[in-house]
């Protein structure tokens, strides 16, 4: 069984790597840093909030790993990571247990949805 892969945007081939096990890997949606309120609000990146959570996009998954595909867009914690560059393309991994929710258009007009539960 080999893992599923994803293109990058960035790039025409694939990654020169294969994740084992259930591990996930995901590019963030969006740089640390300065971010804006819906109000449009400037906050610093220094500013204290409380735990907030991240939203990233699947690269590739492992042979073991069961309910996320790449694609599909997770919901992690930042503080809980494991970085890693491949290409000058920073990637996050982690284990598929460590993932919160996931968001996949296969999930949309699903029968057996139950909706949206974080």
């Amino acid at each position: 069984m080999s893992a599923k892969t994803h293109e990058p945007s960035s790039h025409d081939d694939k990654l020169p790597i294969r994740m084992l096990h259930d591990r996930v890997l995901v590019r963030q949606d969006t740089a640390e840093g300065e971010r804006r309120s819906g109000g449009g609000i400037l906050i610093p990146a220094t500013a204290a909030v409380g735990k907030r959570l991240a939203w990233a996009e699947v690269v590739a998954v492992g042979q073991n790993v069961r309910t996320v595909e790449p694609g599909d867009r997770v919901l992690y914690d930042p503080e809980d990571r494991a970085e890693v560059e491949v290409r000058g393309v920073a990637y996050v991994l982690m284990r598929e247990r460590d993932l919160h929710a996931v968001a996949a258009d296969r999930f949309e007009g699903s029968e057996d949805s139950t909706g949206l539960y974080l």
